[in-house]
């Protein structure tokens, strides 16, 4: 019977293999086999080794990437917040297309505006016979207007009768307290505003001499048309008119004018009570200053040149862009203006026009304003103190503008 090989220490193997591990942990190459380190050439054929999944998320935001590498869920298992987009330029058509809306919006309102201003004026002016029933002068190059301020009382109550202080014995009929001649050239020579004093002695067709505010009372517009004609051999084409309401209110419209009067007024009859200096003046004051003769050493002569200065003021103030750029300040001035003046029944809207573009112009810096040449302002007649022209300067002057040369007025004007 063979002998049994005697039995092993195994005590003393463990020991061995415990003390000769670090930290309890068996030593390499101890009993139990580890797996195979992989070698170099293994780990760089997987490093080469293609990913499906790399140029699918290459795109993908960064934190995505860093969820696979960490073993995270694909990004195209998770939930995206899309990015927001970037605002659009707008398109150069829709842009220009808005352009083109407001220019076209601006033209109309431009052709509109003056248009319907125009119209609200126009149709609130009366209209009247007043051409010349008697034999006329040829007609003469320019446009001439005859321009009158009538102090009749028609339409006015007896309150405004009072505020205006326009009563007395003499308050029945009518009569012209302003007469001018308002020439617009055709050769582009400055307009000219001309008075004629309301007493000037000139003979009336039919009637004899007489003073010329008498053709309008005994004959209205036609016959005071007839003998102006007359007298100064000159067509008159339109004829406008406005009385002591319309006056006023045509001041009221504008706001009020600014007139800086040299020496104070106390005048009774004119209602009219006024310190010296600048000042602005409503439309009962400015008619006061309008009318007043009495207390003024000039007169009637006096009296004509502050009604030019007025007409220059409120013509200035009613085309000024603050006037006629407000439509509230605008439509109320024109529908004041409208009914405030009679016209001719042969004119029309443009000729309307024409008068107030021709008085602005002509009580401009460029423009022309002066009196009839007189010879004798306190000429004696049958009818009282008249006023005499000067034959020769007053003949002269009507040639001139006859022959449409305003500019030769110039050596006329005092």
């Amino acid at each position: 019977m063979p002998a049994e090989p005697p039995e092993r220490d195994t005590s003393a193997d463990e020991a061995q293999r415990w003390h000769s591990t670090t930290y309890g942990k068996p030593r390499r190459g101890s009993a139990r086999p580890a797996a195979q380190t992989p070698g170099r050439e293994q780990r760089l054929a997987e490093l080469q080794r293609p990913d499906p999944h790399r140029d699918q998320y290459r795109d993908q935001p960064r934190d995505q990437h860093r969820d696979l590498d960490e073993g995270g869920a694909p990004p195209a298992e998770r939930p995206r917040t899309p990015a927001p987009r970037p605002a659009r330029a707008r398109r150069p058509h829709v842009r220009r297309r808005r352009v083109l809306a407001v220019v076209a919006v601006l033209v109309v309102l431009a052709v509109t505006y003056p248009v319907a201003l125009a119209w609200r004026g126009w149709s609130s002016v009366d209209q009247i016979a007043a051409a010349s029933t008697g034999e006329r002068p040829a007609a003469t190059p320019g446009t001439t207007y005859l321009v009158v301020g009538s102090d009749s009382r028609d339409g006015l109550s007896p309150e405004e009768i009072a505020e205006y202080s326009a009563g007395g014995a003499d308050i029945s009929g009518q009569r012209t307290d302003t007469i001018m001649l308002l020439h617009v050239p055709d050769g582009g020579g400055p307009a000219a505003l001309i008075s004629v004093p309301r007493d000037s002695w000139v003979p009336i067709p039919g009637h004899g001499k007489n003073k010329i505010n008498a053709a309008f009372a005994i004959g209205g517009a036609p016959l005071l048309m007839e003998t102006v004609e007359q007298v100064s051999g000159l067509r008159i084409d339109h004829y406008v008119e406005t009385g002591f309401g319309g006056f006023a209110q045509i001041v009221n419209a504008v706001g009020g004018v600014t007139m800086c009067p040299a020496k104070a007024v106390d005048d009774v009859r004119a209602g009219l009570n006024i310190a010296a200096g600048c000042q602005q003046m409503d439309g009962k004051t400015a008619l006061g200053y309008a009318r007043y003769r009495y207390t003024d050493v000039q007169g009637d002569f006096g009296r004509v040149q502050r009604q030019r200065e007025l007409l220059g003021a409120i013509t200035s103030k009613a085309a000024s862009p603050s006037t006629l750029l407000n439509p509230f300040r605008a439509f109320p001035l024109a529908s004041a203006g409208g009914s405030a003046v009679t016209v001719d029944d042969d004119s029309s809207l443009t000729d309307l026009v024409g008068f107030l573009r021709g008085m602005r112009a002509a009580t401009g810096t460029g423009g022309i304003s002066m009196t009839v040449p007189v010879s004798d302002p306190n000429y004696r007649t049958g009818h009282g103190i008249a006023v005499k022209w000067d034959t020769e300067k007053a003949l002269a002057m009507f040639t001139d503008l006859k022959n449409d040369d305003t500019e030769a007025l110039r050596s006329l004007v005092a």
